[in-house]
């Protein structure tokens, strides 16, 4: 069944067996703000065992979070409540409101091959419809993913044989930019200080809005 919340329609589940216990659904809405420049797309959410809080990057110790408190305000901890372990979920949607900054991921549903986290046993199921996720957001200028598993699904929804590098962008047949980013997760190996620089990079080229 398609948990509360989920905007996957009767569309979507006449493609996919329900009585298949192994498939797992997007847990989340898609979050679009209205003005919306920059979407990120993962590939999917970690095990609900995994969040501190239900949003978009809810792992604890996944960086992305801090990342952007870095960026935008100088303080890797802006968004981090370190006595309850979890992150100031209502200034996160405030600041993603203000900026114009959207979230979502490149599957809908999954298989986990392997009890874990780990992009690389996720099975696609279901892809994102990702042009629906553009026609809301007039505005947009570029889709943003931060690993490998969301950069070769979005490229194959869209038919592309090229995955851009890691800091490099491509044209989508959307008119929009597909931005490859370093993965916010801390088993990517580079430095906090240098994901920190190629994000606020890429922020500075999409926003309207001057970074504080």
């Amino acid at each position: 069944m398609v948990k509360e919340g989920s905007w996957l329609d009767s569309a979507h589940l006449a493609r996919i067996d329900s009585t298949d216990d192994n498939v797992e659904w997007h847990p989340l809405k898609p979050f679009l703000p209205k003005r919306g420049e920059i979407l990120f797309l993962g590939s999917f959410p970690p095990q609900r065992k995994r969040w501190c809080m239900d949003f978009y990057y809810p792992n604890f110790i996944n960086d992305h979070w801090r990342i952007e408190g870095e960026v935008f305000y100088g303080d890797k901890q802006h968004f981090v409540d370190q006595k309850r372990k979890t992150f100031r979920l209502d200034d996160i949607v405030s600041h993603c409101e203000k900026y114009g900054i959207g979230f979502f991921d490149t599957a809908t549903a999954v298989r986990r091959l392997k009890d874990n986290a780990s992009d690389k046993y996720l099975e696609v199921v279901e892809q994102t419809d990702v042009a629906a996720l553009v026609a809301q957001m007039p505005m947009l200028k570029a889709i943003v993913v931060t690993g490998e598993k969301a950069a070769e699904t979005i490229c194959q929804r869209m038919g592309i044989a090229h995955v851009p590098k890691v800091n490099s962008h491509i044209m989508l047949p959307l008119q929009v930019e597909l931005y490859r980013l370093p993965s916010s997760s801390r088993a990517y190996p580079l430095a906090f200080e240098k994901k920190a620089a190629a994000y606020k990079m890429m922020f500075q080229r999409y926003l309207s809005k001057p970074l504080l």
